[in-house]
């Protein structure tokens, strides 16, 4: 059977009214093709030949087939493998929407993709000092090990929502989503 019969299989055991959210490339194995002059700048622009590509419904198609193996992203589909260039992150949370306090507390965010996401177990934020400006840089996973960069903006809301708490004797600043307790630094 070939590659794209395989990948046709796996597609048609997924029941038609669970198909949400991006394809099953996770799933997928198809030959690598080679790279592509294809870059997500940290912002979350897409370029293709050093140009911007400026049509958000292409970027979004783009965005739902794209996957990280080790440190490498590509592009997947049954058939082929591409791989292309993230200065960062894949994905930037753009928006955050926050509900409850404390413990009960939600967050939700949505990328520049229209992606939307509760962190939580499943969905982690981390936080860590950019090499560049050492500056925290937060990040939420948005899928598999595709992470958004939080923008500046969203950045700031949760450091207002951050609340303090001791963690095995030492001080920590973070915010509560789905039950989870996200340090963002140390207040010693």
């Amino acid at each position: 059977m070939s590659e794209s019969g395989k990948a046709d299989d796996l597609l048609a055991q997924i029941p038609a009214g669970e198909r949400k959210g991006p394809p099953p490339v996770h799933l997928w194995n198809p030959p690598f093709c080679g790279d592509i002059d294809m870059r997500i700048a940290r912002d979350g622009s897409w370029y293709y030949l050093g140009s911007p590509i400026g049509r958000k419904p292409l970027v979004r198609l783009f965005s739902g087939i794209i996957r990280r193996d080790g440190d490498r992203y590509f592009l997947v589909t049954p058939v082929e493998k591409v791989g292309i260039r993230v200065d960062d992150a894949p994905f930037v949370a753009t928006a955050l929407e926050a509900e409850g306090e404390g413990e009960s507390q939600l967050l939700r965010f949505t990328t520049n993709v229209e992606d939307k996401v509760e962190a939580g177990v499943e969905h982690p934020l981390r936080f860590v000092l950019d090499p560049v400006t050492q500056e925290p840089a937060p990040y939420v996973l948005v899928r598999d090990n595709l992470e958004a960069l939080i923008g500046r903006s969203v950045f700031y809301q949760l450091v207002e929502l951050a609340v303090p708490r001791q963690i095995e004797g030492r001080g920590w600043l973070g915010v509560w989503s789905g039950g989870v307790f996200f340090p963002i630094g140390s207040q010693e």
